[in-house]
Protein backbone atom coordinates (compact mmCIF):
# COMPACT_ATOMS: atom_id res chain seq x y z
CA UNK A 1 0.00 0.00 0.00
CA UNK A 2 1.33 3.57 -0.55
CA UNK A 3 0.68 4.93 2.85
CA UNK A 4 0.11 2.66 5.73
CA UNK A 5 -3.69 2.77 8.23
CA UNK A 6 -1.52 3.29 10.96
CA UNK A 7 0.94 2.47 13.15
CA UNK A 8 1.32 -0.54 15.52
CA UNK A 9 3.74 -0.56 18.50
CA UNK A 10 3.97 -4.26 20.46
CA UNK A 11 5.76 -3.52 23.64
CA UNK A 12 7.29 -6.20 25.88
CA UNK A 13 7.83 -5.78 29.13
CA UNK A 14 11.01 -8.22 30.36
CA UNK A 15 10.95 -8.97 34.14
CA UNK A 16 11.76 -11.48 36.94
CA UNK A 17 12.49 -10.27 40.25
CA UNK A 18 16.07 -10.86 41.53
CA UNK A 19 15.74 -15.43 42.07
CA UNK A 20 19.90 -15.97 42.20
CA UNK A 21 20.24 -17.84 45.50
CA UNK A 22 17.11 -17.56 46.47
CA UNK A 23 15.58 -21.01 46.54
CA UNK A 24 15.05 -23.16 43.72
CA UNK A 25 11.57 -25.28 43.23
CA UNK A 26 8.78 -24.31 43.24
CA UNK A 27 9.86 -20.04 42.95
CA UNK A 28 12.83 -19.62 42.89
CA UNK A 29 15.79 -20.21 40.31
CA UNK A 30 13.21 -22.40 38.78
CA UNK A 31 11.16 -19.82 38.01
CA UNK A 32 14.08 -17.85 36.10
CA UNK A 33 14.93 -21.10 34.14
CA UNK A 34 11.64 -21.97 33.14
CA UNK A 35 10.88 -18.71 31.68
CA UNK A 36 14.70 -18.11 30.42
CA UNK A 37 14.33 -21.84 28.46
CA UNK A 38 10.39 -21.26 27.35
CA UNK A 39 10.37 -17.45 26.61
CA UNK A 40 13.59 -15.45 26.33
CA UNK A 41 15.48 -17.54 24.26
CA UNK A 42 12.59 -18.42 21.86
CA UNK A 43 11.33 -14.73 21.60
CA UNK A 44 15.06 -13.44 21.09
CA UNK A 45 15.42 -16.02 18.38
CA UNK A 46 12.50 -15.03 16.56
CA UNK A 47 13.96 -11.58 17.14
CA UNK A 48 17.28 -12.40 15.51
CA UNK A 49 15.62 -14.22 12.47
CA UNK A 50 13.31 -11.18 11.58
CA UNK A 51 16.39 -8.84 11.77
CA UNK A 52 18.45 -10.76 9.67
CA UNK A 53 16.12 -9.59 6.77
CA UNK A 54 17.01 -5.93 7.68
CA UNK A 55 13.32 -5.89 9.07
CA UNK A 56 13.33 -2.62 11.74
CA UNK A 57 11.45 -1.40 14.29
CA UNK A 58 10.11 -4.70 15.21
CA UNK A 59 9.50 -3.89 18.66
CA UNK A 60 9.81 -2.13 21.95
CA UNK A 61 11.65 -4.17 24.45
CA UNK A 62 11.52 -3.53 28.49
CA UNK A 63 14.22 -5.45 29.98
CA UNK A 64 14.72 -4.83 33.53
CA UNK A 65 17.70 -4.30 35.14
CA UNK A 66 17.39 -6.86 37.68
CA UNK A 67 16.32 -9.34 35.21
CA UNK A 68 18.86 -8.35 32.65
CA UNK A 69 21.69 -8.87 35.90
CA UNK A 70 20.63 -12.43 36.31
CA UNK A 71 20.76 -13.06 32.81
CA UNK A 72 24.26 -12.09 32.21
CA UNK A 73 25.37 -13.44 35.79
CA UNK A 74 28.00 -16.12 35.13
CA UNK A 75 26.60 -18.05 38.37
CA UNK A 76 22.88 -18.08 36.58
CA UNK A 77 24.24 -18.66 33.21
CA UNK A 78 26.14 -21.82 34.64
CA UNK A 79 23.03 -23.20 36.53
CA UNK A 80 21.04 -22.52 33.85
CA UNK A 81 23.08 -24.83 31.96
CA UNK A 82 22.92 -27.77 34.33
CA UNK A 83 18.97 -27.23 34.62
CA UNK A 84 18.72 -28.19 30.92
CA UNK A 85 21.18 -31.20 31.44
CA UNK A 86 18.65 -32.43 33.61
CA UNK A 87 15.36 -31.13 31.06
CA UNK A 88 17.00 -33.80 28.09
CA UNK A 89 17.50 -36.41 30.99
CA UNK A 90 13.91 -36.37 31.89
CA UNK A 91 13.00 -36.33 28.19
CA UNK A 92 14.99 -39.48 27.91
CA UNK A 93 13.19 -41.16 30.85
CA UNK A 94 10.06 -40.44 29.22
CA UNK A 95 11.42 -41.54 25.76
CA UNK A 96 10.95 -45.01 27.79
CA UNK A 97 7.16 -45.14 28.23
CA UNK A 98 5.13 -47.53 26.02
CA UNK A 99 2.22 -44.85 25.36
CA UNK A 100 2.77 -43.02 21.86
CA UNK A 101 1.57 -39.81 23.15
CA UNK A 102 4.64 -39.51 26.09
CA UNK A 103 6.94 -41.20 23.29
CA UNK A 104 6.24 -38.49 21.11
CA UNK A 105 6.11 -35.51 23.95
CA UNK A 106 9.54 -37.11 24.82
CA UNK A 107 10.89 -36.22 21.37
CA UNK A 108 9.95 -32.81 21.37
CA UNK A 109 11.33 -32.33 24.51
CA UNK A 110 14.33 -33.57 24.04
CA UNK A 111 15.09 -31.75 20.80
CA UNK A 112 14.21 -28.49 22.30
CA UNK A 113 16.90 -29.33 24.91
CA UNK A 114 19.02 -29.81 22.68
CA UNK A 115 18.52 -26.50 20.80
CA UNK A 116 18.20 -24.72 24.06
CA UNK A 117 21.89 -26.21 25.32
CA UNK A 118 23.27 -24.60 21.62
CA UNK A 119 21.79 -21.56 21.79
CA UNK A 120 23.32 -20.65 25.64
CA UNK A 121 26.74 -22.45 24.13
CA UNK A 122 26.45 -20.32 21.26
CA UNK A 123 25.36 -16.47 20.96
CA UNK A 124 24.05 -16.24 24.92
CA UNK A 125 27.26 -17.57 26.30
CA UNK A 126 28.17 -13.74 27.92
CA UNK A 127 24.93 -13.61 28.31
CA UNK A 128 21.75 -11.35 27.16
CA UNK A 129 23.63 -8.30 26.30
CA UNK A 130 25.33 -9.08 23.37
CA UNK A 131 22.10 -10.60 22.26
CA UNK A 132 20.50 -7.28 23.06
CA UNK A 133 23.07 -5.38 21.87
CA UNK A 134 23.35 -6.34 18.42
CA UNK A 135 19.05 -6.31 18.08
CA UNK A 136 19.67 -2.90 19.46
CA UNK A 137 22.45 -1.76 16.75
CA UNK A 138 20.72 -3.32 14.32
CA UNK A 139 17.48 -0.90 14.37
CA UNK A 140 15.25 -3.88 15.15
CA UNK A 141 14.30 -3.31 18.58
CA UNK A 142 14.20 -0.10 20.76
CA UNK A 143 15.30 -0.83 24.41
CA UNK A 144 13.36 0.31 27.29
CA UNK A 145 15.21 1.13 30.46
CA UNK A 146 13.19 0.95 34.37
CA UNK A 147 14.76 1.44 37.86
CA UNK A 148 17.10 -0.52 38.89
CA UNK A 149 14.86 -3.52 40.81
CA UNK A 150 11.21 -2.84 39.68
CA UNK A 151 9.80 -0.94 42.53
CA UNK A 152 6.76 0.85 42.29
CA UNK A 153 7.30 4.05 42.08
CA UNK A 154 4.16 6.07 43.30
CA UNK A 155 4.47 5.20 46.44
CA UNK A 156 8.22 6.00 46.99
CA UNK A 157 9.46 8.59 48.96
CA UNK A 158 10.75 11.04 45.49
CA UNK A 159 14.64 11.18 46.07
CA UNK A 160 14.27 7.38 46.68
CA UNK A 161 12.42 6.35 43.48
CA UNK A 162 14.75 8.95 41.55
CA UNK A 163 17.64 6.87 42.86
CA UNK A 164 16.04 3.84 41.78
CA UNK A 165 15.18 4.54 38.12
CA UNK A 166 18.92 6.65 38.04
CA UNK A 167 20.64 3.39 39.10
CA UNK A 168 18.32 1.46 36.74
CA UNK A 169 19.18 3.48 32.99
CA UNK A 170 22.58 3.75 34.53
CA UNK A 171 22.83 -0.36 34.35
CA UNK A 172 21.21 -0.33 31.17
CA UNK A 173 23.62 1.74 29.70
CA UNK A 174 26.31 -0.05 30.39
CA UNK A 175 25.25 -3.38 29.07
CA UNK A 176 23.94 -1.99 25.86
CA UNK A 177 26.28 0.85 25.20
CA UNK A 178 23.40 3.19 25.60
CA UNK A 179 21.09 5.58 27.46
CA UNK A 180 17.50 4.45 27.10
CA UNK A 181 15.19 6.80 25.52
CA UNK A 182 12.51 5.63 27.19
CA UNK A 183 11.05 3.44 30.26
CA UNK A 184 8.67 0.78 31.46
CA UNK A 185 6.94 2.35 34.45
CA UNK A 186 6.92 -0.50 36.78
CA UNK A 187 3.30 -1.76 36.98
CA UNK A 188 2.20 0.95 34.63
CA UNK A 189 2.11 2.88 37.15
CA UNK A 190 1.86 6.55 37.38
CA UNK A 191 1.01 9.64 39.69
CA UNK A 192 1.18 13.42 39.32
CA UNK A 193 4.94 15.00 39.38
CA UNK A 194 6.89 11.23 38.13
CA UNK A 195 7.03 12.94 34.76
CA UNK A 196 9.04 15.70 36.23
CA UNK A 197 11.65 12.84 37.51
CA UNK A 198 11.33 11.06 34.39
CA UNK A 199 12.40 14.62 32.19
CA UNK A 200 15.06 15.57 34.91
CA UNK A 201 17.00 12.34 33.85
CA UNK A 202 16.56 12.34 30.56
CA UNK A 203 13.51 9.88 30.24
CA UNK A 204 11.81 10.94 26.93
CA UNK A 205 8.78 8.41 26.93
CA UNK A 206 6.88 5.64 29.41
CA UNK A 207 3.76 3.44 28.86
CA UNK A 208 1.02 3.80 31.26
CA UNK A 209 -2.39 1.76 30.74
CA UNK A 210 -5.08 2.61 28.33
CA UNK A 211 -7.54 3.63 31.90
CA UNK A 212 -4.95 5.78 33.55
CA UNK A 213 -4.99 8.11 29.72
CA UNK A 214 -9.12 7.45 29.39
CA UNK A 215 -9.98 8.75 32.57
CA UNK A 216 -8.22 11.86 31.50
CA UNK A 217 -9.79 12.27 28.47
CA UNK A 218 -7.21 11.46 26.39
CA UNK A 219 -7.26 8.42 23.63
CA UNK A 220 -4.90 5.56 23.71
CA UNK A 221 -4.93 5.69 19.48
CA UNK A 222 -2.45 9.14 20.26
CA UNK A 223 0.28 9.77 22.19
CA UNK A 224 0.40 12.41 24.58
CA UNK A 225 2.95 14.91 26.35
CA UNK A 226 2.27 15.06 30.25
CA UNK A 227 1.94 17.59 32.61
CA UNK A 228 4.32 20.93 31.50
CA UNK A 229 6.98 18.42 30.18
CA UNK A 230 8.36 17.07 26.96
CA UNK A 231 8.04 13.48 27.84
CA UNK A 232 5.49 11.58 26.25
CA UNK A 233 3.08 8.72 27.52
CA UNK A 234 1.77 5.66 25.30
CA UNK A 235 -1.37 4.15 26.59
CA UNK A 236 -2.30 0.32 26.20
CA UNK A 237 -5.03 -0.28 23.89
CA UNK A 238 -6.91 -2.86 25.92
CA UNK A 239 -9.16 -3.63 23.34
CA UNK A 240 -6.69 -4.58 20.98
CA UNK A 241 -4.38 -6.22 23.67
CA UNK A 242 -6.81 -8.55 25.79
CA UNK A 243 -7.64 -10.05 22.82
CA UNK A 244 -4.29 -12.56 23.53
CA UNK A 245 -4.40 -11.32 27.71
CA UNK A 246 -7.78 -11.80 28.44
CA UNK A 247 -8.10 -15.34 30.23
CA UNK A 248 -11.64 -16.06 29.17
CA UNK A 249 -11.16 -14.87 25.77
CA UNK A 250 -7.54 -14.46 24.97
CA UNK A 251 -5.89 -16.67 21.91
CA UNK A 252 -3.77 -18.78 25.00
CA UNK A 253 -6.76 -19.99 25.87
CA UNK A 254 -7.99 -21.92 22.50
CA UNK A 255 -8.71 -25.78 22.76
CA UNK A 256 -5.73 -27.02 20.39
CA UNK A 257 -2.78 -25.19 22.27
CA UNK A 258 -0.94 -26.87 24.98
CA UNK A 259 -1.89 -26.37 28.18
CA UNK A 260 -0.15 -24.66 30.68
CA UNK A 261 -1.80 -26.08 33.90
CA UNK A 262 -1.87 -29.82 32.78
CA UNK A 263 1.35 -31.66 32.96
CA UNK A 264 2.76 -35.19 33.56
CA UNK A 265 3.50 -34.72 37.61
CA UNK A 266 6.40 -37.75 36.89
CA UNK A 267 7.63 -36.04 34.15
CA UNK A 268 7.52 -32.51 34.87
CA UNK A 269 6.21 -32.10 30.74
CA UNK A 270 2.89 -30.56 29.48
CA UNK A 271 1.70 -33.54 27.20
CA UNK A 272 -2.05 -32.09 27.00
CA UNK A 273 -3.93 -29.65 24.86
CA UNK A 274 -6.56 -27.13 26.31
CA UNK A 275 -9.12 -28.83 24.54
CA UNK A 276 -11.51 -26.94 26.69
CA UNK A 277 -11.90 -24.42 29.17
CA UNK A 278 -14.32 -26.76 30.74
CA UNK A 279 -12.65 -29.93 30.80
CA UNK A 280 -10.85 -31.75 33.75
CA UNK A 281 -7.08 -32.33 33.35
CA UNK A 282 -7.23 -36.27 33.29
CA UNK A 283 -10.16 -36.11 30.30
CA UNK A 284 -7.30 -33.33 27.94
CA UNK A 285 -6.48 -34.68 24.61
CA UNK A 286 -3.03 -35.20 23.22
CA UNK A 287 -1.36 -32.23 22.28
CA UNK A 288 -1.05 -32.22 18.50
CA UNK A 289 1.90 -29.72 17.16
CA UNK A 290 0.55 -30.07 13.68
CA UNK A 291 -2.90 -28.58 14.83
CA UNK A 292 -1.55 -26.14 17.05
CA UNK A 293 0.59 -24.42 13.94
CA UNK A 294 -2.93 -23.98 12.62
CA UNK A 295 -3.95 -22.01 15.34
CA UNK A 296 -0.82 -19.87 15.56
CA UNK A 297 -1.54 -19.24 12.13
CA UNK A 298 -5.70 -18.39 11.94
CA UNK A 299 -5.08 -16.58 15.39
CA UNK A 300 -2.53 -14.35 13.87
CA UNK A 301 -4.31 -13.47 11.15
CA UNK A 302 -7.63 -12.34 13.51
CA UNK A 303 -5.37 -10.34 15.71
CA UNK A 304 -3.47 -8.31 12.18
CA UNK A 305 -7.21 -7.89 11.11
CA UNK A 306 -8.11 -6.48 14.36
CA UNK A 307 -5.41 -4.11 14.23
CA UNK A 308 -6.71 -3.18 11.19
CA UNK A 309 -10.17 -2.39 11.63
CA UNK A 310 -9.32 -0.51 14.81
CA UNK A 311 -7.02 1.69 13.38
CA UNK A 312 -9.38 2.39 9.93
CA UNK A 313 -11.37 3.42 12.59
CA UNK A 314 -9.06 5.59 14.61
CA UNK A 315 -8.56 7.00 10.72
CA UNK A 316 -12.14 7.66 9.99
CA UNK A 317 -13.23 9.52 13.23
CA UNK A 318 -10.04 11.43 13.71
CA UNK A 319 -9.00 11.93 9.70
CA UNK A 320 -5.81 10.77 10.46
CA UNK A 321 -3.48 7.89 11.38
CA UNK A 322 -3.81 6.39 14.23
CA UNK A 323 -1.13 4.26 16.70
CA UNK A 324 -2.18 1.05 18.48
CA UNK A 325 -0.06 0.01 21.73
CA UNK A 326 -0.52 -3.73 22.36
CA UNK A 327 1.72 -4.70 25.68
CA UNK A 328 2.59 -7.92 27.13
CA UNK A 329 4.86 -9.50 29.62
CA UNK A 330 7.31 -11.34 27.40
CA UNK A 331 6.92 -14.51 29.83
CA UNK A 332 3.12 -14.94 28.57
CA UNK A 333 5.54 -15.75 24.90
CA UNK A 334 6.38 -19.47 24.97
CA UNK A 335 6.60 -19.60 29.12
CA UNK A 336 2.83 -19.47 29.56
CA UNK A 337 1.56 -19.71 26.07
CA UNK A 338 3.89 -22.22 24.14
CA UNK A 339 2.75 -21.25 21.00
CA UNK A 340 3.58 -17.98 21.78
CA UNK A 341 6.78 -17.21 20.03
CA UNK A 342 5.39 -18.96 16.86
CA UNK A 343 2.43 -16.19 16.76
CA UNK A 344 4.11 -13.32 17.34
CA UNK A 345 6.45 -14.22 14.62
CA UNK A 346 3.30 -14.67 12.49
CA UNK A 347 2.12 -11.59 13.47
CA UNK A 348 5.60 -8.98 13.16
CA UNK A 349 5.39 -10.49 9.69
CA UNK A 350 1.65 -9.88 8.47
CA UNK A 351 0.95 -6.75 10.32
CA UNK A 352 3.33 -5.15 7.17
CA UNK A 353 1.59 -6.56 4.88
CA UNK A 354 -1.53 -5.28 5.92
CA UNK A 355 -0.43 -1.96 5.23
CA UNK A 356 0.08 -1.28 9.42
CA UNK A 357 3.42 0.28 9.77
CA UNK A 358 5.35 -1.24 12.56
CA UNK A 359 6.84 0.92 15.07
CA UNK A 360 8.75 1.23 18.43
CA UNK A 361 7.76 4.01 20.91
CA UNK A 362 10.66 6.42 19.66
CA UNK A 363 9.56 6.36 16.35
CA UNK A 364 6.10 6.81 17.13
CA UNK A 365 6.42 10.20 18.17
CA UNK A 366 9.04 11.18 14.69
CA UNK A 367 5.57 9.55 12.92
CA UNK A 368 3.62 12.29 14.75
CA UNK A 369 1.34 10.72 16.65
CA UNK A 370 1.75 13.16 19.92
CA UNK A 371 -1.36 15.12 20.07
CA UNK A 372 -1.31 17.25 22.62
CA UNK A 373 -0.94 17.01 26.31
CA UNK A 374 -2.67 15.59 28.91
CA UNK A 375 -2.53 15.76 32.92
CA UNK A 376 -3.36 11.92 33.73
CA UNK A 377 -4.38 11.19 37.58
CA UNK A 378 -3.46 8.36 39.65
CA UNK A 379 -3.20 4.51 37.72
CA UNK A 380 -1.36 1.32 37.19
CA UNK A 381 -2.36 -2.04 35.11
CA UNK A 382 -3.13 -3.78 38.48
CA UNK A 383 -6.65 -4.68 39.93
CA UNK A 384 -8.50 -1.63 39.70
CA UNK A 385 -6.53 0.01 38.10
CA UNK A 386 -5.42 2.03 41.16
CA UNK A 387 -3.04 0.93 43.57
CA UNK A 388 -5.08 -1.46 45.90
CA UNK A 389 -2.23 -4.47 44.50
CA UNK A 390 0.68 -2.43 46.34
CA UNK A 391 -1.16 -0.29 49.26
CA UNK A 392 -4.16 -2.72 49.68
CA UNK A 393 -5.47 -4.32 53.07
CA UNK A 394 -3.37 -7.24 52.47
CA UNK A 395 0.13 -5.35 51.96
CA UNK A 396 -0.69 -2.13 53.68
CA UNK A 397 1.80 -2.91 56.30
CA UNK A 398 4.36 -4.05 53.86
CA UNK A 399 4.06 -0.17 52.38
CA UNK A 400 4.23 1.07 55.41
CA UNK A 401 7.43 -0.74 56.12
CA UNK A 402 8.51 0.03 53.06
CA UNK A 403 8.28 3.37 52.99
CA UNK A 404 10.06 3.54 56.69
CA UNK A 405 13.17 1.84 54.90
CA UNK A 406 13.45 4.76 52.40
CA UNK A 407 13.55 6.99 54.76
CA UNK A 408 16.22 5.32 56.87
CA UNK A 409 18.00 4.63 53.26
CA UNK A 410 17.59 8.80 52.77
CA UNK A 411 19.29 9.16 55.95
CA UNK A 412 22.08 7.09 56.28
CA UNK A 413 23.07 8.23 52.54
CA UNK A 414 22.74 11.62 53.58
CA UNK A 415 25.69 11.38 55.99
CA UNK A 416 28.84 13.07 55.19
CA UNK A 417 31.05 10.35 53.59
CA UNK A 418 30.02 11.11 49.86
CA UNK A 419 33.72 12.10 49.38
CA UNK A 420 35.03 8.68 49.03
CA UNK A 421 33.11 5.27 47.67
CA UNK A 422 32.20 3.11 50.42
CA UNK A 423 30.69 -0.63 49.78
CA UNK A 424 28.67 -0.91 52.53
CA UNK A 425 26.80 1.97 51.41
CA UNK A 426 26.45 1.06 48.20
CA UNK A 427 25.19 -2.48 49.22
CA UNK A 428 22.98 -0.90 51.80
CA UNK A 429 21.14 0.93 48.37
CA UNK A 430 21.13 -2.21 46.66
CA UNK A 431 19.36 -4.24 49.66
CA UNK A 432 16.70 -1.44 49.96
CA UNK A 433 16.61 -1.41 46.49
CA UNK A 434 15.79 -5.32 46.46
CA UNK A 435 13.26 -4.98 49.48
CA UNK A 436 11.19 -2.63 47.65
CA UNK A 437 10.63 -4.41 44.71
CA UNK A 438 7.07 -4.36 43.40
CA UNK A 439 7.15 -8.04 43.17
CA UNK A 440 6.63 -9.36 46.35
CA UNK A 441 3.30 -7.11 47.41
CA UNK A 442 1.83 -8.35 43.52
CA UNK A 443 2.56 -11.99 45.24
CA UNK A 444 1.27 -11.53 48.31
CA UNK A 445 -2.27 -9.68 47.29
CA UNK A 446 -2.42 -12.31 44.71
CA UNK A 447 -1.74 -15.00 47.31
CA UNK A 448 1.11 -16.53 44.45
CA UNK A 449 3.69 -17.79 46.41
CA UNK A 450 2.58 -15.76 49.17
CA UNK A 451 5.02 -17.46 51.49
CA UNK A 452 7.80 -17.03 49.27
CA UNK A 453 7.03 -13.19 49.09
CA UNK A 454 6.86 -12.67 52.80
CA UNK A 455 10.23 -14.74 53.21
CA UNK A 456 11.88 -12.40 50.56
CA UNK A 457 10.75 -9.21 52.40
CA UNK A 458 11.37 -10.19 55.65
CA UNK A 459 14.69 -11.58 54.54
CA UNK A 460 16.02 -7.74 52.81
CA UNK A 461 14.54 -5.70 55.21
CA UNK A 462 16.30 -7.97 58.52
CA UNK A 463 19.58 -6.97 56.15
CA UNK A 464 19.24 -3.68 55.73
CA UNK A 465 18.79 -2.71 59.15
CA UNK A 466 21.42 -4.74 60.35
CA UNK A 467 23.88 -3.32 57.87
CA UNK A 468 22.45 0.61 58.42
CA UNK A 469 22.81 0.12 62.23
CA UNK A 470 26.69 -1.07 61.58
CA UNK A 471 27.03 2.14 59.16
CA UNK A 472 25.41 4.40 61.66
CA UNK A 473 27.21 3.32 64.60
CA UNK A 474 30.37 3.97 62.56
CA UNK A 475 32.05 0.07 63.09
CA UNK A 476 33.26 -0.09 59.67
CA UNK A 477 34.45 -3.41 60.30
CA UNK A 478 30.94 -5.36 61.16
CA UNK A 479 29.79 -3.20 58.07
CA UNK A 480 32.45 -4.82 55.52
CA UNK A 481 31.61 -8.14 56.65
CA UNK A 482 28.18 -7.58 56.30
CA UNK A 483 28.28 -5.87 53.06
CA UNK A 484 30.71 -8.51 51.75
CA UNK A 485 28.00 -11.49 53.08
CA UNK A 486 24.99 -9.86 51.27
CA UNK A 487 26.69 -8.82 48.13
CA UNK A 488 27.85 -12.34 47.55
CA UNK A 489 24.11 -13.11 47.48
CA UNK A 490 22.18 -9.66 46.64
CA UNK A 491 24.93 -7.87 44.78
CA UNK A 492 23.41 -7.53 40.96
CA UNK A 493 24.62 -4.02 40.77
CA UNK A 494 28.20 -3.89 41.52
CA UNK A 495 28.44 -0.66 39.68
CA UNK A 496 25.91 0.94 41.51
CA UNK A 497 27.36 4.15 43.64
CA UNK A 498 25.38 4.61 46.82
CA UNK A 499 26.94 8.77 46.10
CA UNK A 500 24.77 9.13 43.46
CA UNK A 501 21.23 9.10 46.15
CA UNK A 502 19.82 13.01 45.70
CA UNK A 503 21.13 15.30 47.81
CA UNK A 504 18.34 16.53 50.13
CA UNK A 505 16.53 19.98 48.87
CA UNK A 506 18.30 23.35 50.46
Amino acid sequence: MSAPVGSFALVLHTHLPWLAHHGAWPVGEEWLHQAWAGSYLPVFEVLHRLAAEDRTGLVTLGVTPVLHAQLDSAYCRKEFSSWLGFWQVRAEELAARREQPARQAAEREFRASQHAMALLAGPWSAGLSPVLRQLQDAGAVEVLGGPATHPFLPLLPERTARFALQAGLDDAAARTGRQPLGIWAPECAYRPGLEKTYAALGVQHFVADGPTLRAAGADTADAWTVGGTDTVVYGRDLDVTYRVWSPRRGYPGGRWYRDFHAYDPASGFRQQRVTGTSVEPARKAPYDPQRAALAVAADAADFVDVVRRRLLAAAEQRGRPGLVVAAYDTELFGHWWHEGPRWLEAVLRLLPQAGIRLTTLAAAAEHGHVAGRVDPGPGSWGSGKDFRVWDGPAVREVAADNHALAQRLAKVLDRPWRAARDHSADQLAQTALLALASDWSFMITKDSAADYARERIASHHSGFQLLADAIERGDTVRAAALAARQSAVDGPFPLLDARTYPAAAG
